[in-house]
């Protein structure tokens, strides 16, 4: 193989400067070769796929049973606005499944209509979601 000397005289010289446009700093030369986003979202998409989401369980005849008496019991209560732990149920909105998750706070109303307890704060749960309801007995 044979090695081409066509550029030997000129290879060690120095870069001519112009006098016309300065020399760019090194890190705005580094900047304009920098990575970028080709594919816009593609992170965050791959991010929402591994989120991890439960299936909702049924509660079956003995829980759903102690539930409603304690809903019953919620009824019996709801005049003096009395402070309620739920776990429940709550629905992703990206996704098939959810996850559960507690909230707390004082009872404002029981929306019989719409099957459903609301908060003060203005959380809303209906029953079907509800896992577990906990009423604090030193409310008043």
């Amino acid at each position: 193989m044979q090695q081409d000397h066509r550029y030997d005289d000129i290879i060690h010289l120095r870069r001519p400067d112009s006098p016309g446009h300065p020399r760019m700093p090194m890190i705005e030369r580094a900047a304009q070769f920098s990575p970028f986003a080709a594919l816009t979202g593609y992170e965050d998409a791959i991010e929402e796929e591994a989120r991890l989401t439960e299936e909702k369980i049924d509660p079956g005849e003995e829980r759903l049973s102690a539930l409603n008496e304690r809903l019953s019991l919620l009824r019996q209560r709801a005049g003096e606005r009395p402070a309620i732990r739920v776990v429940r149920f709550q629905k992703d909105e990206k996704k098939a499944g959810g996850a559960y998750g507690s909230v707390q706070g004082r009872l404002k109303k029981i929306d019989g209509t719409a099957q459903r307890l609301i908060l003060e704060d203005g959380t809303t749960v209906p029953f079907d979601d509800i896992w577990e309801l906990e009423i604090d007995e030193s409310s008043e």
